[in-house]
């Protein structure tokens, strides 16, 4: 438990680091520059994280979203509560989860079919012999074959845009008075926080990955631009409004409270 609560204060303190939210996603536009520019350079050697079957792509990456999801849900419903217990005020963070999962489900569903509408069935990787009968994707590959079309990189997408989600969505953490819980809550949000946090780690470490093995520069420049415009529009734009499920709480918010 004592171990657990350094970390959190750690990590808290990491988080006050001047400027360090504020360019966060400039991280992400920084690594696919510098990832673009060593592969087409070819100056990285091939590794473990140069291969899709590697075990954190194949168990953490392919299913992203239900990672961020399984750990935020949880965090966001105790930590929100140290603000509000409003059905209304919890509804409406809730809410942000939910078109945070329409924002996914959209960009992600729209990156496959570019990729079917553009693409085509080949016997072989050598795309020397085409086969007309297959027209999508997933026939032609459940068939054995090799599709070829524009592949936006869902990667880049799915690991910046979930990056910046959790940040913005454990920002309240700062405010949360954890010695005010009781013991099973306040060691239950410790672990979430401090699991959200290695999470976000771990989604920038494979976008880099990414952005140094994998995709055209431009198809990671897409995925990683719809990322970025969907966290903006959201954060910085619509939840600024009053019909908005709104930014997450912060100081300000729990001082009003106190004194009303």
């Amino acid at each position: 438990m004592a171990a657990v609560e350094v970390t959190v204060e750690r990590l808290l303190s990491l988080w006050r680091t001047p400027g360090l939210r504020l360019y966060f996603p400039g991280v992400f536009v920084l690594l696919t520059v510098l990832g673009s520019v060593l592969k087409e350079l070819e100056l990285v050697p091939e590794t473990y994280f140069s291969s899709s079957r590697n075990l954190l792509n194949l168990y953490f990456v392919k299913v992203s979203w239900g990672w961020t999801l399984l750990l935020l849900t949880p965090f966001v419903l105790l930590s929100n509560s140290s603000f509000s217990r409003s059905a209304s005020f919890l509804g409406r963070r809730l809410l942000s989860l939910a078109v945070a999962t329409s924002v996914w489900y959209v960009c992600t569903e729209t990156f496959f079919y570019i990729e079917d509408v553009t693409g085509s069935c080949f016997h072989s990787s050598s795309m020397e012999a085409l086969n007309s009968e297959l027209t999508t994707k997933v026939s032609c590959r459940r068939a054995g074959f090799h599709w070829w079309g524009y592949d936006i990189s869902g990667h880049s997408f799915i690991l910046c845009y979930s990056a910046l989600f959790i940040v913005e969505e454990i920002a309240p953490m700062a405010w949360v008075k954890t010695a005010g819980l009781s013991p099973l809550p306040r060691l239950v949000l410790n672990l979430l926080y401090v699991a959200l946090n290695l999470l976000v780690a771990l989604w920038v470490w494979m976008f880099a990955c990414t952005s140094v093995y994998f995709h055209e520069s431009i198809q990671k420049w897409l995925g990683t631009t719809c990322a970025l415009l969907a966290w903006f529009l959201t954060y910085r734009v619509w939840y600024l409004n009053p019909w908005s499920p709104g930014l997450p709480p912060h100081r300000r918010q729990k001082e009003k409270k106190q004194h009303a």
